[in-house]
């Protein structure tokens, strides 16, 4: 059963879809379709009280896109505060940097991306040796 808050976050998240400033369409047409790395990101994501702009869940990484408004903004530090609770890194990019230098954001969210762990094993054990599940269930000599 859906609750009244996540079809009104649904319902908010449709419409911002439907009205992306020009960073964000910029940005979308680089990212969508898999296009970076082969990650699945997608846009307007709720995630708790919050909207996030770009989301890749298979990297529990959140990207967002701020425009003059959000110089300095304390809401911002308790808005990413948020998203980490909720399991998700957060990189931030001035609108201007997205609309003239997507390359270098693009090659900043590559970076995490190529970083984050695949999520088959994010949650798996710490001693795990690097080459594999160690020694146990192996066939001996």
């Amino acid at each position: 059963m859906t609750t009244l808050k996540t079809r009104f976050a649904q319902k908010a998240a449709k419409t911002l879809r439907a009205n992306m400033t020009d960073a964000e369409r910029k940005l979308w047409s680089h990212i969508r379709d898999r296009q970076l790395l082969g990650c699945k990101l997608v846009r307007q994501l709720p995630v708790g009280p919050f909207i996030a702009d770009f989301a890749c869940r298979e990297a529990d990484l959140i990207i967002e896109l701020d425009g003059g408004q959000h110089a300095e903004n304390l809401r911002d530090e308790q808005r990413t505060a948020v998203l980490a609770r909720h399991g998700y890194a957060v990189i931030r990019f001035w609108n201007g940097d997205i609309l003239t230098n997507i390359d270098g954001a693009l090659e900043a969210i590559a970076g995490y991306l190529a970083k984050a762990p695949s999520p088959g094993l994010r949650f798996a054990k710490s001693d795990l040796s690097p080459e594999g599940r160690g020694e146990e269930g192996a066939a001996g000599p």
